[in-house]
C-alpha cells in the first residue's frame, strides 16, 4: 500500500513532529468495557518506534470508563509500553477547558473516569442528585448507571445557567465483538431535547481535545500526525487542526468508510493496520532527507 503514497504525505509524514494514537480498533481490541485488551498487529513496534526516536506522543481514547493513569497502567499489562503521561481521555482536555473558563464546580454525570482528572485539578466535582446547587457545567460521559434522577439534576442545573459538556458524541466505539455503544451521546440528547441548550465535546473530534493534546506534547497542532480508526473522530479532528489525517482499517474505519466523503474530509492515508504505518515510518526514517529534517 506504500507505492500510493503521494509524495506530499511522506514529505508530511517525514517531517511530523508529534503523534496522537487512537486506542480502540487502531493500538488495541477489547470487549464493550475495555476488557482483555489485546495489541494490533504492529501496535508495540509503532510505539517503540516512535519512543525511540524521541519524538513526542500520546494515545488518546474517547472512553471514560477509567482514568488516564488507568488506561496507561491496562496497556501496559497488554505489553505496550506507554507511560502514565502519554495518556489522554475527554476528561483530561476537559481539565484543559474547564481551567481556561475558571469553572470551578462541575456536575458529572459519569465515574471515576471522569471526576479524577477533574478533582486532582482541584475541580470540585458535583454528583447528579437533586441539592447539587449550582454549578459551572454539567459533564457527561460514560454512565451506564444512569437514571431519570440523574436526568433530572442535569436538567435543573442546565436550566440554572450550567453549561452542558460530552465527552463524546460518537454512537459507537470499537471492540472485539463489533460496535460498543457509547452512553454519553444518548445522555446528552436527553438534556439537550428537554432545555434546548448547546453541546461542547470535550474529546475527539473536537479541536478542543486536538489542541489539548498538542499542548501536551509542545508541538503545533498542524506539525502532528493523527493516527485512528473511526471516520468520525480522528480522520476530522485532524483536518480541524491541518494535521497529517491517517486512518487504519482495524476498527470501525472499513475501507469504504470514506468515500461517500468530499476529498476535504478524506484521510491524507488510509492504510490496513499500524503495522502498515510501521513499515512505512520506518522505509522513510532511513531517507537522508528525514535525517536532515529532525536534527535541524
Amino acid at each position: 500500500m506504500t507505492d500510493a503514497v503521494t509524495d506530499g504525505v511522506r514529505e508530511r509524514l517525514r517531517d511530523a513532529r508529534g503523534f496522537i494514537f487512537d486506542m480502540d480498533g487502531t493500538l488495541v481490541l477489547g470487549d464493550r468495557v475495555n476488557h482483555g485488551l489485546r495489541p494490533l498487529p504492529g501496535a508495540v513496534a509503532m510505539l517503540e518506534w516512535v519512543r525511540d526516536r524521541g519524538l513526542p506522543y500520546v494515545v488518546f481514547t474517547n472512553g471514560t470508563n477509567r482514568s488516564p493513569a488507568h488506561f496507561a497502567q491496562v496497556l501496559r499489562e497488554a505489553g505496550l509500553p506507554v507511560p502514565e503521561d502519554r495518556m489522554m481521555t475527554p476528561a483530561s482536555s476537559a481539565v484543559v477547558m474547564f481551567t481556561k473558563r475558571g469553572y470551578k464546580r462541575v456536575m458529572v454525570l459519569g465515574g471515576d473516569g471522569l471526576a479524577l482528572p477533574l478533582r486532582e485539578a482541584g475541580i470540585e466535582v458535583v454528583p447528579p442528585a437533586d441539592e447539587a446547587g449550582p454549578v459551572d457545567a454539567v459533564f457527561v460521559g460514560w454512565f451506564p448507571e444512569f437514571t431519570m434522577p440523574a436526568l433530572q439534576a442535569a436538567c435543573e442545573a442546565v436550566w440554572g445557567g450550567a453549561t452542558l459538556f460530552s465527552a463524546s458524541e460518537t454512537p459507537f466505539f470499537a471492540s472485539a465483538n463489533g460496535r460498543a455503544l457509547g452512553t454519553s451521546r444518548a445522555i446528552s440528547a436527553m438534556i439537550r431535547s428537554l432545555t434546548g441548550c448547546g453541546l461542547r465535546i470535550t474529546g475527539k473530534p473536537s479541536l478542543d481535545a486536538l489542541r489539548a493534546a498538542a499542548s501536551r506534547l509542545g508541538v503545533r497542532p498542524a506539525s502532528l500526525a493523527v493516527v485512528g480508526d473511526d471516520p468520525l473522530l480522528e480522520v476530522p479532528m485532524a483536518h480541524r487542526g491541518r494535521a497529517l489525517a491517517i486512518a487504519v482499517g482495524t476498527g470501525l474505519g472499513a475501507a469504504d468508510a470514506y468515500v461517500h466523503l468530499p476529498a476535504s474530509r478524506q484521510p491524507h492515508l488510509h492504510l490496513g493496520g499500524v503495522d502498515e504505518l510501521l513499515a512505512l515510518v520506518t522505509e522513510l526514517s532511513l531517507s537522508p532527507l528525514s535525517l536532515e529534517s529532525h536534527h535541524e
